[in-house]
């Protein structure tokens, strides 16, 4: 059975998806942020006949995301998506939970992305180069948004760091960084963090400034602190020879997260 979900239904929605708190970072973050009542977010619940949930359907805005550990009703989980007929719709989770839906989807998605998802738990000691790895604060902001700007893997969508400052006044978001006389040379920050995992996103180093261990320094800090505080770390990459370097740090593969956009 499948339904929609309430605030009467916060804890044993938590519970469930608290068990993989990497995997659902998106999950986890948007229940803390928004709850159950907002106009632009739904929650479902795919209950088995003992009324223990197997399932879990968010929708944030057109984005939908499922999350199921075993088996479940894709069948179902699918003609809800159906019943959103925006022409933008995006369903995103780990591969080989969304192949299970797309199937059952009437509408098919007409453009797919992978790319590899990892998480860490403990970090692996490595050595890192003697270097004052920084903490940023909102005076950062320009900086961050300038470095990223030279970064040509990475997308300007936000030229005024509008969004890097509203996540850092919600207390989702941190950066560390390190510099040459004023100007930042690499970084590694989070984003979406919540009380059990934080995405690891914006890790990058100026051309000749790399290979010297940079970024590994500003990841290393970062993950300590993190760590510390009892939440897991994950990450995206689309690149094995990054991904060499997460796994150094202790990063381990989860699968791969697929976004299925229609358009």
């Amino acid at each position: 059975m499948i339904r929609a979900l309430t605030e009467k239904d916060r804890d044993i929605c938590l519970a469930f998806v608290n068990e993989k708190p990497a995997e659902n970072l998106f999950i986890i973050g948007d229940i803390e942020a928004f709850g159950f009542q907002e106009e632009f977010q739904d929650l479902w619940g795919d209950f088995d006949e003992q009324g223990h949930l197997q399932s879990v359907l968010l929708r944030y805005r057109q984005n939908y995301i499922v999350y199921a550990p075993g088996k479940f009703d894709a069948q179902g989980i699918a003609r809800l998506i159906d019943k959103d007929k925006r022409p933008d719709k995006i369903v995103s989770g780990i591969s080989s939970i969304v192949e299970k839906v797309v199937p059952h989807l009437q509408q098919k998605p007409n453009q797919t992305r992978e790319t590899y998802y990892a998480k860490c738990e403990a970090l692996q000691e490595i050595q890192i180069p003697d270097v004052e790895v920084k903490k940023a604060n909102i005076n950062d902001v320009p900086r961050i948004v300038e470095l990223h700007r030279q970064i040509a893997d990475f997308p300007n969508r936000d030229p005024e760091g509008k969004s890097i400052i509203q996540n850092m006044e919600a207390g989702v978001s941190r950066t560390f960084y390190i510099e040459n006389k004023d100007h930042m040379v690499s970084s590694a920050m989070t984003t979406a963090e919540n009380q059990f995992s934080a995405m690891v996103i914006g890790v990058c180093t100026l051309e000749g400034y790399k290979k010297r261990g940079y970024a590994s320094a500003c990841m290393t800090v970062l993950c300590k602190e993190l760590l510390s505080e009892g939440k897991h770390l994950c990450l995206f990459y689309d690149n094995p020879e990054a991904g060499k370097i997460y796994k150094r740090l202790g990063f381990v593969d989860i699968g791969k997260w697929v976004m299925s956009e229609f358009r």
